[in-house]
């Protein structure tokens, strides 16, 4: 006899990210809770998503992280919540975590991350403590003793793959490309489904508990050089390739740090990145710096550091490579 099924609380629903690990919950058998602002039932987009999750069997509970009593209350229906706000609303975990810890029935907290690892980052004095904050988080649900898994599903398809990492553009060039340092350091790309689904298997697996889980899967990490190389293969044409070395890239992330939005440097004309972009658009490059330049989401062996790797504890799990994406955008 199989083992009861947790039950999940998830905060985010009405996000890209939350709403399919709603998706997954349900359809992995878990008991599903969602915890939505009051707001999000007026807003169209929100409402309709609400209302397939709702159909789909979610418990909807309307409350928010600041309603305290509300949120106890939710958390004292589950024994697992995943926290998928964003990234403006990393430190509002605090509220969370304490309250998890007010409610002391929570075996497992799965909280906003899903992108690169924030203690192994290297770019902190460029990333308006982007990565600082979810560290602030993890070291907080440390301290109170809180179980654990952090899940780091580095990049998803849908932000950088799209435009074959180039910035400002929404479609794949297909004349000539930006290469950002040598071109070999090596990024990886999940899609947001697949890393909901990675991320569900994790929370009654006593494998997971206290852990970090990383993705990296096969045929999902490749340097800008090996995308470009796969796009030109499906193209069947050889484009320009245009390399920005990393001294010029870091000048144009720290020109964007300190310009006045409507300066002269701040010419329109000019490629998206070497203008100005308020935050968080702005951080297009820092993330790019990162992962393609500084080699961030892969420098590091998973086995070594006693952390665990998503698509081997999964090898069930069917996910979208990196070529059948692209194949979509032909």
């Amino acid at each position: 006899m199989e083992p009861e099924k947790s039950k999940i609380l998830i905060i985010g629903v009405t996000g890209r990210l939350g709403f399919e690990l709603a998706k997954v919950s349900l359809n992995s058998l878990h008991p599903t809770f969602g915890l939505v602002r009051d707001s999000a039932f007026s807003d169209p987009h929100k409402s309709q998503k609400l209302h397939f999750l709702s159909g789909a069997g979610v418990t909807l509970i309307k409350g928010s992280l600041q309603d305290q009593d509300i949120l106890i209350e939710a958390l004292e229906q589950v024994d697992v919540v995943i926290c998928a706000v964003s990234s403006k609303q990393v430190l509002e975990q605090k509220l969370l975590v304490s309250a998890i810890k007010r409610a002391g029935c929570i075996k497992r907290f799965l909280p906003s991350e899903f992108g690169s690892d924030p203690d192994r980052t290297r770019i902190s004095d460029l990333d308006h403590n982007f990565y600082s904050r979810k560290s602030e988080i993890r070291r907080l649900i440390e301290a109170e003793g809180i179980p654990y898994t952090y899940v780091c599903c580095n990049f998803f398809t849908s932000f950088f793959l799209p435009s074959l990492v180039q910035p400002g553009r929404k479609t794949p060039p297909r004349d000539e490309v930006s290469i950002f340092g040598d071109g070999t350091a090596k990024g990886v790309f999940v899609k947001e489904n697949d890393a909901a689904a990675f991320a569900i298997n994790t929370v009654d697996d006593l494998r997971t508990l206290n852990k970090v889980v990383h993705l990296r899967p096969p045929g999902n990490v490749y340097s800008m050089n090996e995308l470009v190389d796969i796009w030109e293969g499906k193209m069947g044409k050889t484009l320009k390739r245009n390399y920005i070395t990393e001294d010029e890239l870091l000048k144009k992330i720290r020109d964007l740090l300190f310009l006045n939005r409507g300066s002269p440097g701040n010419n329109l004309s000019t490629p998206l990145w070497g203008r100005e972009m308020p935050y968080p658009e702005n951080m297009e490059l820092v993330f790019i710096y990162s992962a393609f330049v500084k080699g961030d989401q892969t420098y590091f062996s998973i086995d070594s550091s006693g952390d665990l790797e998503g698509t081997q504890l999964y090898p069930q799990i069917t996910y979208t490579t990196i070529s059948e994406f692209l194949d979509a955008l032909l």
